[in-house]
């Protein structure tokens, strides 16, 4: 994949469709641009599709952390930038809606629109003890064994029962995720201390803050309170969990096209 430098570093991206205008996905954490292979397709069919590595994952580089969800966001305005990209649509799920809320504070200017995707304003003491676990797991046992853990978290139980083998396959891949622990650390201090609340004013343009109806991780009450600091969002539920973008692409997909469809003059 092609990559430019930008904010300092190496960001490793890649374009799908020639649409005539731009949809950003953001990926979360530890997952390479690669996550949004169920997507693209669908997207890139109406849509120029730009997907990249957040720092410390992928082929993009891996400084030495703490990351934050701003400097992640300095990173995407600068690729944005040097890929001369005017005015977009900007996806972001899990940790990529977090960075996507920072864009969208700091250059409302610059988007169409903005989907934020099973994901919160501030992360609230749930999620900080559970991330504090991971924290603890991942210099221990690894990366890999810390994702296939988080599988049981982010994938519903029909999942588990009624797809087996499916299940194997992302388990293994998971295992398999290539991220250096001090990697991932940098990106889990980002989601650890990503609070937007009382700023969320500023994001003018249209949104759309989607959840998995399942999601036991970024669980929807969450995303429901970010929903109502948003001066112009619609609500959107659809079937599966925190991996609703994988286990259930189909109405993932559905759900943001849908908004996208529905924008018109609003997105000009």
């Amino acid at each position: 994949m092609p990559t430019v430098r930008a904010n300092g570093i190496e960001i490793d991206y890649r374009l799908d469709g020639d649409g005539p205008e731009v949809l950003v996905l953001v990926n979360g954490l530890a997952d390479a641009k690669e996550s949004w292979a169920a997507q693209v397709p669908a997207f890139a069919e109406r849509y120029r599709v730009l997907s990249y590595d957040n720092r410390g994952v992928g082929g993009t580089s891996a400084p030495p952390g703490p990351y934050t969800t701003r400097l992640m966001a300095d990173d995407l305005h600068a690729l944005v930038e040097a890929l001369g990209i005017g005015r977009f649509h900007l996806l972001g799920t899990s940790m990529g809606g977090m960075i996507a809320q920072e864009y969208a504070i700091a250059h409302a200017e610059r988007l169409r629109s903005v989907a934020l995707c099973n994901t919160y304003a501030w992360p609230g003491p749930y999620c900080l003890r559970m991330f504090q676990l991971w924290r603890e797991l991942v210099p221990v046992l690894g990366v890999g064994f810390t994702q296939r853990e988080i599988l049981l978290w982010a994938f519903t139980t029909r999942f588990v029962e009624e797809r087996p083998e499916e299940c194997a396959a992302v388990e293994a891949e998971l295992a398999a995720n290539p991220q250096p622990a001090d990697a991932y650390l940098a990106q889990l201090s980002a989601i650890e201390t990503h609070d937007t609340r009382g700023r969320l004013a500023a994001v003018a343009c249209p949104a759309l803050t989607l959840v998995g109806e399942q999601d036991l991780i970024i669980y929807p009450d969450l995303s429901r309170r970010l929903h109502d600091e948003l001066p112009r969002s619609t609500w959107a539920e659809v079937p599966g969990g925190h991996a609703c973008l994988w286990e259930l692409p189909d109405a993932f997909n559905a759900a943001v096209l849908t908004f996208l469809a529905g924008l018109g003059a609003d997105a000009g």
